[in-house]
């Protein structure tokens, strides 16, 4: 094969909830570009993640976790997005978590779009406390579809994700890059600045913290290597706004303090970030305050 040959496409990620695709995506980028947390649905938007190599580029976007149990706008909205996703790509990268291939998973299966091949990445195998159960694990898994490729993986710990780029890359078409070289994401910085402060509202307020949380950028300013951003954070009920701003303040000012830290590697500069708390009742269930709040 001539050295030549420069393979370029777009693989979407795809999988139930909580199965570790964002940090997959993170992890084979090799920058933290999608959020992520231990609860479903972290992930809302499609996001892209670049890998670029000097013989193949690999677009990879990760989606939301495809939601089967709840309804409501938000859930909706979130599942066209994965849908939409899979109309312009050119391999499916499914992922599940070692060792369940339940209903859930079972459930996207048909979904997939016909005549694209369908790597399946079994993750989280630093998990399984019984090694010697994985063989037949992922034998089983084999019968499920007809997949192009198993490749067990731990996202966490980078086991086997250089062997599945180099699996995915290979089913790829020949073609240029996509984006430049220097492009790591297709995502504007004021959009990964919201994405950034969400994510720690989730992992500093858990389960405590209601789904319909969200965060909108009110002003995103650059002097120089200084970013000035202020953000709200948007949530549904009066209580909800107590909960994130802590006593005396203290919730909020961690919160902030964990994104900026995070933004600040990911721009290679210092980020002044201004966070407030407004409350916007039943912003998840509405379909004018989500496109209001970003979500298309």
């Amino acid at each position: 094969m001539s050295s030549n040959i420069h393979r370029s496409g777009t693989i979407a990620i795809v999988g139930r909830p909580n199965v570790g695709k964002s940090t997959l995506l993170n992890r084979l980028v090799g920058m933290k570009l999608s959020i992520t947390s231990n609860r479903p649905q972290t992930t809302r938007h499609r996001i892209a993640g670049i890998l670029t190599r000097p013989d193949a580029q690999l677009v990879f976007v990760d989606t939301p976790g495809f939601q089967t149990a709840h309804g409501g706008a938000l859930n909706k909205l979130l599942n066209r997005t994965v849908a939409d996703t899979l109309g312009g790509i050119d391999v499916v990268l499914l992922v599940i978590e070692a060792p369940r291939f339940g209903p859930a998973d079972k459930k996207l299966l048909p979904l997939l779009p016909a005549g694209l091949p369908v790597v399946l990445a079994v993750n989280k195998i630093d998990r399984v406390k019984d090694k010697s159960a994985l063989l037949p694990f992922l034998e089983a898994v084999s019968r499920e579809s007809r997949f192009t490729e198993i490749v067990p993986v731990s996202a966490a710990k980078g086991t086997q994700v250089a062997r599945l780029a180099d699996v995915l890359k290979e089913l790829l078409p020949i073609a240029p890059a996509l984006y430049g070289e220097d492009e790591l994401t297709d995502r504007p910085e004021r959009f990964l600045a919201a994405e950034f402060v969400r994510e720690k509202l989730f992992r500093l307020l858990g389960e405590e913290l209601p789904y319909a949380a969200t965060v909108t950028i009110e002003k995103f300013e650059e002097e120089g290597q200084l970013r000035r951003i202020h953000a709200a954070i948007v949530v549904d009920k009066p209580a909800h706004k107590a909960m994130v701003i802590g006593k005396g303040g203290q919730k909020l000012k961690q919160i902030g303090t964990e994104a900026r830290i995070d933004l600040e590697k990911l721009f290679g500069g210092k980020v002044y970030l201004e966070l407030w708390v407004k409350v916007k009742s039943g912003w998840a269930d509405s379909q004018k305050a989500l496109k209001s709040l970003g979500y298309e």
